[in-house]
Parts: C-alpha cells; sequence; structure tokens
C-alpha cells in the first residue's frame, strides 16, 4: 500500500463524526466548530531519524526550528493562526542531553516567532533513534478557511516560491557535495530551516479572493494531484513557468540530477499552492507584496481530472506528460534525508 492508500482506507473506517467536526481527514488540518464564529484548527506531523533527518549534518537548533515549520505550515495553508503545540519525543537510553536541549532551544524559540505555545506532550524511549511529533492547535475564521476542494475550472494555479531548493539541497547535504560553496547555501537551508507561509496564508484567506490552497510537502505533482482530486477537477501545469529552475541549475550539473524532477516531485517546499481567478492577479500580487514574497502563477486548473505537465520541445511542439502523484511517498521512495 501506498500513503494515498492507507490513509483512504482509513477514512473509509473512521465512520461519520458529529456536527462539531467540519473537515476530517483529507485536508491540511482538521476543522471543529469553536464557536459561532471561529474554528479550531488541528495537525500532527512526525520527524523520524534517517527518514526526515539525519544527524550528521542537520543541526539540532534547526530541526527543532522545522519541527515547528512543518507544523505551521498546515495551519497557514487554511488561513490560520498557529496557537499551542504539544510535543512527543522518542530518544534511545543515553540520548545526548547537549544535542537534544539545543533542539528544545531551536523548537520554543520558532514557536514564540510563530506566535504558538507549548502546552504539554509525551516523552517515551525509544529502541531506535530520534522520533519528534508535534500537534499544533490553530485558529481562524470560520468564514474565511481555505480548503483544498474549491478549485474551480479556469481558477490559475499559483505558488508562494521557487521550487526544489528543499530536495537539492538534501542531495547536496547527503553527498557533502562542495560544502564550503557559499552559493548553495540557499538550497541546503531550504531543507534544514525552511520557513512557513503562515502570514501569506492568513493574509489570502482574508483577501477571500482565494477558491482553495494547501502547502506544498509532497511536491508539486503529489499535492496538486490532492488538491484536484478533493476539488474535482484537474490541472495543466506549464514546465517554463516553474519558479527556481534557474537557482537548482548548478546544483543540478554538479550532482547529475534533473532539476526539473525536484521541482515538480523533490518535496519539503513548504511553499503554498492556491488557486483563484485569473482575474485576481493583480489583487493577489500585492497581497503576496505585503509579506514580502513573489508570488508565481505556474498552470491553469481544468474540467476533468488528474495533472498534466506542458513541457516545450526543441521543435516548437509541446509534449503533455501526465504527472499525477509523482512526489514523495514513504512506502514507494523509502527514506528520505
Amino acid at each position: 500500500m501506498n500513503e494515498r492508500q492507507i490513509i483512504e482506507y482509513i477514512t473509509a473506517q473512521a465512520g461519520p463524526a458529529d456536527g462539531q467536526l467540519l473537515k476530517g481527514i483529507g485536508d491540511d488540518c482538521a476543522v471543529i466548530r469553536k464557536d459561532d464564529q471561529r474554528v479550531w484548527l488541528l495537525t500532527m506531523d512526525t520527524l523520524v531519524e534517517s527518514v526526515h533527518f539525519n544527524r550528521a549534518f542537520h543541526p539540532p537548533e534547526l530541526l527543532g526550528r522545522k519541527a515547528v515549520s512543518v507544523n505551521v505550515s498546515d495551519i497557514g495553508a487554511m488561513g490560520g493562526k498557529p496557537v499551542f503545540v504539544l510535543l512527543s519525543a522518542g530518544m534511545p537510553h543515553g540520548f545526548d542531553e547537549t544535542w537534544f536541549l539545543a533542539f528544545v532551544r531551536g523548537l520554543t524559540e520558532a514557536c514564540r516567532e510563530y506566535g504558538c505555545f507549548i502546552i504539554g506532550g509525551d516523552t517515551v524511549a525509544s529502541p531506535g533513534g530520534l522520533t519528534f511529533t508535534l500537534t499544533v492547535i490553530g485558529e481562524a475564521r470560520a468564514d474565511q478557511v481555505l480548503y483544498r476542494s474549491g478549485a474551480r475550472p479556469g481558477d490559475s494555479v499559483w505558488v508562494s516560491g521557487p521550487l526544489g531548493l528543499a530536495a537539492a539541497g538534501l542531495e547536496l547535504l547527503s553527498r557533502n557535495i562542495e560544502p564550503e560553496n557559499r552559493a548553495f547555501d540557499p538550497l541546503r537551508e531550504k531543507h534544514l530551516n525552511p520557513p512557513a507561509r503562515v502570514a501569506l496564508g492568513q493574509e489570502l484567506a482574508a483577501s477571500g479572493r482565494v477558491h482553495a490552497m494547501m502547502d506544498l510537502s509532497d511536491g508539486l505533482a503529489t499535492d496538486l494531484a490532492h488538491l484536484c482530486k478533493q476539488s474535482g477537477t484537474g490541472a495543466r501545469l506549464f514546465a517554463p513557468d516553474l519558479p527556481g529552475l534557474g537557482m537548482l541549475a548548478a546544483a543540478a550539473r554538479r550532482t547529475g540530477c534533473d532539476p526539473l524532477h525536484w521541482a515538480l516531485s523533490g518535496g519539503e517546499d513548504f511553499e503554498l499552492l492556491f488557486t483563484a481567478s485569473p482575474e485576481e492577479r493583480s489583487t493577489l500580487v500585492e497581497v503576496a507584496e505585503t509579506c514580502g514574497l513573489k508570488i508565481v502563477p505556474v498552470g491553469v486548473i481544468v474540467a476533468g481530472a488528474g495533472v498534466t505537465l506542458i513541457q516545450p520541445e526543441a521543435d516548437g511542439t509541446q509534449r503533455e506528460i501526465a504527472i499525477s502523484y509523482q512526489g514523495f511517498d514513504h512506502f514507494r521512495n523509502g527514506n528520505g534525508g
């Protein structure tokens, strides 16, 4: 079974919930009614040693920060504000106390920056490596929550920043390629210490101009396929429009990897993926500029199903390639970083 099949099976077995649950499995967060005007947003992510991080090159402070960022990214993707954090830490006997204290410093520093607070959790002995699970509780106005299910044919598909940098950085770090080359620092930093676009998510939700949104954690090819499935649509992406390919070129030459593959399938970008009417272009650009970001349109929502990539050929023709769900999958890709 792959990740998608596992989630679909759990969803089928879970059964119906009561009226307080507005959205369960299938979006970035579960959405629970708080009162007549606001909702709670709940999300959880786990970082497993040798799957999500490698202590040989991932500093503990930055790993603590990343543990927070990857979770609050889900809250921001639905237009919410992170409020509370629960931490579960699994550590082997004789764990490195100095390393752990540095991890916690990074974690609490990131919580302060995103405006959320650690309120509890659990600590357990682990028979293997380190495992950290964070549950983040956020809140939002009920009428501003952005789901994956609102995309409409004709919508433009947007991303909030360059794609593939984290995957390239992981490749460089894993192979210890040119650690002294400062030109590769943005790629390594995107893997080690990715920012979450929480402020932008809140501003886009408040604008009322966005139809559907999620964050990019498993790669554009997979995450856009999820959004399209929830919306009952398809999508077409245009390869020349994908942002960040130029930033990946030198690393791709040095590693022998394909920059387009990194951009589509690398995962852990933690940028926002959203759709809106093409008429809203100037408004959305202005909203992003208030957050110091440059958003980029990369495709269009279409009737039907599936995600295809339009790639120009040398002879002037265009090739259309089916790419749905070709991003990262734990049970297909194996170990990550």
